[in-house]
C-alpha cells in the first residue's frame, strides 16, 4: 500500500522545499529516465549492428547511412543527456539539488518537474538566453 502510494506522490509547493520525500521522488525520476535512455541505447546499438550489412544498392548504402549518422548524433546526445543525469543525482546526494547555481534560490518545482536536470531558476535561464543571444548577435 505505501509503494502505491508513492508512487502517486507529487511535490507540492505546501511542503517544506527538498524535503527527503522531494528529493527521493526526485531521485527516482532520474534514475527511471536514465534508465530508459540505456535501455534505447542499447535497442538502437542492437540495430545499428544488424544494419550494418553491405548494401550492393548505391542509395541504399547512402540512406543506410545517412540514418547511421543521425542514430549516432543522437546516441552523443544521450550521452550528454545521461552526464547531466548523473550531476543532478550527485546535487542530490550533496543538497544542493533544486537550487539555482547562480543565485542560491529555489528552482520552481513545477521547471524541475519537467526538466529534473535544470540547475538554474527561470529567471537566471532566461537571462543566461539573453545574455548569449547578445554575444551571437555581434
Amino acid at each position: 500500500m505505501t509503494v502505491e502510494l508513492e508512487s502517486e506522490y507529487r511535490p507540492t509547493e505546501d511542503e517544506p522545499f527538498m524535503n527527503d520525500r522531494q528529493r527521493e521522488y526526485f531521485k527516482n525520476k532520474l534514475l527511471a529516465w536514465k534508465d530508459d535512455i540505456l535501455k534505447e541505447s542499447k535497442e538502437t546499438l542492437a540495430a545499428l549492428q544488424e544494419e550494418s550489412q553491405n548494401h550492393p544498392d548505391l542509395a541504399d548504402r547512402a540512406s543506410s547511412e545517412t540514418d547511421r549518422s543521425i542514430e549516432l548524433r543522437a546516441r552523443d546526445r544521450q550521452r550528454k543527456l545521461i552526464s547531466k543525469i548523473d550531476a543532478a543525482l550527485e546535487r542530490i546526494s550533496e543538497g544542493t539539488y533544486g537550487y539555482c547555481e547562480e543565485t542560491g534560490e529555489p528552482i520552481a518545482l513545477r521547471r524541475l518537474e519537467a526538466r529534473p536536470i535544470a540547475t538554474l531558476s527561470i529567471e537566471a535561464q532566461e537571462a543566461h538566453e539573453r545574455r548569449e543571444k547578445v554575444y551571437r548577435d555581434d
